[in-house]
């Protein structure tokens, strides 16, 4: 589950509120063990996911960096290429 969770900070354009959320949704599924709470445990659930994308939001605005940021789209392809050749084919 959490191989979803992609790093956030230091990207151009900077992260948005759905990539935000997205990671924090994947955080929690981890967490509980669930992919899809029970009506019991929904509230929850769903207040530590909002709970969590607001830290994440305050984490990221608070990290400080001298690097340059990267790009969202060469960091893709390189992540792609990077796949290829782990799960290449003999």
């Amino acid at each position: 589950m959490c191989r979803n969770i992609h790093t956030l900070h230091n990207f151009e354009p900077a992260a948005t509120d759905d990539e935000v959320e997205a990671a924090a949704l994947q955080y929690v599924r981890k967490i509980s063990g669930s992919t899809k709470p029970s009506q019991a445990n929904a509230e929850a659930f769903e207040r530590a996911v909002a709970e969590i994308a607001h830290i994440t939001r305050h984490l990221l605005e608070d990290l400080v960096t001298t690097a340059p940021p990267k790009d969202r789209e060469v960091e893709a392809q390189k992540a792609k290429e990077r796949s290829a050749k782990r799960f290449a084919t003999v």
